[in-house]
């Protein structure tokens, strides 16, 4: 794949890096100095020198490219220097592993001095270049045309240009007769965090829905960026862990390649350095995807490289300097080879197309799990649960804070806007009052729990946790007491995380005790008889015990008028607009109860939290396989019952009510009694949901002899074969019953295609019927599995005295239809189900 020999070509800005470090002396020697700390300092190529050294790295192909002149040492004036501190750091998150080097600090950059070569030509350049790449550091090159590669001066050549830039303006002389000359063959390669510097407002990891629909938005409507819309192909990478691709041809489109199980930063975030040159790992790897491209295959090319660069970044950073700065090759040939095994970047990184729309309700409803899964909500989650998440939710953005996981954006985007504002508060030297935060949901949604694995996960070295419940509070002495014991824990040398559990119960009125929290929060002081006393650095976590959400708390979804303006009267009384001011972030944690009609994906949260809890309370019902043992009926009611009355305390009260501790698998025998079971859900919906499908069996008779009458009673009458239509079905044959039998058996997983279930019910119902769309997927459906049938039982039951293709269609199409008013007949309801379309 990679022996054919291209002409590459390297330019752009160069520099030299100074990286500079110390070592302790190990054991005492006889001179002063050799016991003293040492200063080691090594000089490395950067800029397009180091850019140049990966991309024959990556290619294995000559490369033409500056070289520093004979007779020119590093150390001399001609060269701009970058000077870098650097120490050692883990290679990764992993304790125990050796460490490496990486930069601790950019010190800064030296003053040129006469000599100082702006340039650094080519010694041998090639007009008829395949390939050419641009390092623009923004430092001269992209004014300099002389200097350019000649097969990009020229304006009869077609050669395939990576141009990374990394000052990103309209006003560069090279962009613009690249945009000109080489549009369409140019690939524009620069860092998100180079827009964010201009100005640019795209989110950091909140979550990729909100950064990739915030790029859009920006790269279409905001005028500084407009520029970027003449460049056909460009790329923008958000950290180690994302990509956004757009094609700018006749309409704009655009791309986002991810990581499930990480958001931007989420690699490098946990204090393990730094390290330049990131971006020109990533244009090394890309530009190995390219060594056969063809022109008709360049976006397949593209992607392919994306996934190359995005492997080459994360290894580039992993090994860092090395071990030993002067003694270790840099940088490391490992980067850029390809094992599936202990890279896989390769099979986990997702794309998804973003869409492009200007509806905010649309943009902030938007998921990624839209349009990675064209099955139902209800199928995902029972899979989830049976065979565990990383099956299920592999192609999926998911959080995980300690043991928390979440696939729901609107959790996904609290909690980690939460988690970047601890984040920057405790980072922050200058903070001098409490961070304060508020979390709502419903009794038992979790909201406590979420929140502790959250912070215990992202920053259990610097805080400590504190509780009080203010329900239990019966006087203001003992809140001036409990801030007293915050301010003196604030003396241990971590930071107070304080949980004010149901601040907003009941004190003299609604709302009591919210005045007494104004001055320390404002302020960081609090005030007892004996005059007013500092906090010191806080974290104040505010956690409802009255409402279910932040827009409840205040008042915004009372309807009426009358009422709505009596409760903000009260509510500004109690001092509460003053309260809300002073919070910097809230969550509504969404448990495993439908919010309301958007909501979803309630079942998958369901999922989530009954295969956790099988996994911690009973983990030998889960096989060596990771395949849950529980019976299908109980698994079904379980996810599909419309409400549990205590929420996440509900499903995990039914489990520990169930006989499971010896069981070899959660049969429905095992559950509690229905009196039991009243206590936490709709009972008698609860077993209908259960026996399903054993319903359904009883029942296949029943509705195969409804839909023979029907079939019959049709003007032009669809006629089985064998079938006997003055015969009763007791008197039937078995063939053709057979087939109306298989018939019916076959109808639960057809209309699951197009998003519906069935429910017995006590009377007959009325069911709608389908729509041309889902009548037109059930065709397609049937056809399939008559003709699958007919070979399998090497007979066609179905007349086939029909003059074409088209009436064998149309006899199908009126055979789908007739399934509803059986189905009724037989006191079955068609269930719409919760979908992700």
């Amino acid at each position: 794949m990679k022996n054919k020999k291209n002409k590459i070509v390297v330019m752009g800005d160069t520099c030299i890096n100074v990286l500079l470090w110390n070592i302790f002396p190990q054991e005492e020697k006889k001179m002063n100095w050799e016991n003293n700390i040492h200063l080691c300092r090594v000089y490395i190529p950067g800029a397009t020198f180091l850019l140049a050294k990966m991309i024959v790295l990556a290619t294995k192909q000559e490369v033409i490219s500056p070289t520093i002149p004979e007779g020119i040492h590093l150390g001399s004036d001609c060269f701009l220097y970058s000077f870098i501190e650097i120490k050692t750091y883990p290679r990764s998150v992993n304790e125990g592993e050796s460490k490496v080097y990486r930069v601790s600090r950019f010190m800064g950059v030296s003053e040129v001095s006469d000599e100082f070569m702006a340039m650094v030509p080519l010694e041998k350049d090639a007009i008829d270049a395949s390939i050419v790449v641009i390092d623009d550091e923004n430092n001269g090159f992209n004014q300099n045309n002389e200097c350019w590669p000649v097969a990009v001066q020229s304006t009869k050549t077609t050669p395939l240009v990576f141009y990374k830039m990394d000052n990103p303006i309209e006003g560069n002389p090279l962009l613009q007769h690249l945009v000109r000359y080489h549009n369409d063959t140019t690939i524009v390669i620069i860092n998100a965090d180079n827009l964010r510097s201009k100005g640019v407002n795209i989110s950091k990891s909140i979550s990729w829905e909100k950064t990739a629909l915030d790029f859009t938005w920006q790269l279409e409507n905001n005028p500084n960026l407009s520029f970027l819309l003449k460049c056909k192909y460009l790329i923008v990478l958000f950290g180690l862990e994302g990509v956004i691709y757009c094609e700018n041809d006749n309409m704009h489109q655009s791309f986002l390649c991810f990581l499930p199980y990480e958001f931007e930063g989420d690699f490098r975030n946990n204090n393990c350095g730094e390290m330049y040159g990131m971006v020109s790992a990533f244009v090394a790897g890309f530009s190995a995807a390219f060594l056969d491209y063809r022109v008709e295959e360049l976006v397949i090319s593209i992607f392919q490289g994306i996934r190359e660069g995005m492997s080459a970044m994360r290894k580039y950073f992993y090994y860092g300097f090395g071990v030993k700065v002067i003694s270790d090759s840099f940088p490391n040939a490992r980067i850029f080879e390809q094992n599936l095994i202990t890279d896989p970047v390769f099979e986990y990184v997702q794309d998804v197309k973003i869409p492009n729309v200007l509806n905010k309700e649309y943009q902030d409803s938007w998921s990624i799990l839209q349009e990675k899964s064209s099955a139902s909500i209800a199928q995902m989650a029972f899979d989830l649960v049976k065979n565990g998440e990383e099956n299920v939710l592999m192609h999926i953005p998911t959080a995980k804070f300690g043991k928390l996981k979440t696939i729901d954006r609107i959790e996904i985007e609290s909690y980690h806007t939460i988690q970047n504002l601890i984040s920057e508060y405790i980072s922050s030297k200058n903070a001098n009052r409490p961070l304060s935060i508020a979390i709502f949901g419903t009794p038992g949604s979790g909201k406590s729990y979420g929140l502790n694995q959250m912070a215990i996960s992202k920053f259990s070295e610097s805080i400590k946790k504190v509780d009080y419940n203010i329900s239990q509070f019966s006087t203001s002495l003992e809140l001036q007491k409990a801030f007293h014991q915050i301010s003196d824990s604030n003396l241990e040398g971590k930071i107070p995380f304080v949980i004010f559990d149901e601040f907003d119960s009941y004190f003299h009125e609604n709302w009591g005790w919210l005045k007494y929290f104004l001055s320390p929060m404002q302020d960081g002081v609090y005030k007892d008889e004996e005059g007013f006393h500092p906090i010191g650095k806080a974290i104040f976590v505010f956690v409802g015990g009255t409402s279910s959400s932040f827009s409840e708390f205040c008042g915004e979804e009372i309807k009426i008028e009358k009422e709505k303006q009596l409760f903000l009267n009260k509510f500004r009384d109690s001092k509460g607009p003053d309260f809300i001011s002073r919070l910097r972030g809230y969550i509504n944690i969404l448990g495993p109860n439908q919010v309301n009609s958007f909501d979803q994906f309630f079942m998958i949260r369901r999922a989530m939290l009954i295969r956790s809890l099988l996994e911690q309370k009973f983990p030998h019902l889960v096989n060596e396989k990771g395949i849950a043992q529980i019976d299908n009926g109980v698994l079904r009611a379980m996810l599909k019952i419309p409400k549990y009355k205590h929420e996440s305390r509900s499903v995990e009260a039914i489990m520990d009510m169930s006989m499971l501790t010896k069981a070899k698998k959660w049969e429905q025998s095992f559950l509690p009694p229905k009196e039991q079971l009243k206590l936490h859900l709709d009972e008698k919906l609860f077993l209908r949901y259960m026996m399903h499908d054993a319903i359904f069996s009883e029942k296949v008779d029943i509705i195969a002899e409804l839909l023979r009458n029907k079939f019959n009673a049709l003007d032009e009458a669809i006629v089985v074969t064998g079938d006997n239509t003055s015969l009763k079905w007791e008197k039937m044959e078995e063939g053709p019953r057979n087939f109306y039998r298989d018939h019916v058996k076959n109808i639960p997983e057809a209309i699951l295609l197009i998003q519906y279930d069935i429910l017995y019910v006590d009377n007959k119902i009325d069911n709608n019927p389908f729509s041309e769309k889902e009548l037109n997927i059930l065709l397609r459906y049937e056809y399939k599995r008559r003709k699958i049938y007919d070979k399998m039982k090497k007979v066609s039951f179905v007349s086939q005295d029909i003059s074409s293709g088209e009436g064998l269609k149309m006899q199908i199409y009126q055979m789908v239809t007739l399934w509803i008013n059986a189905l009724s007949e037989a006191n079955f309801k068609l269930e719409r189900l919760n979908t992700i379309n």
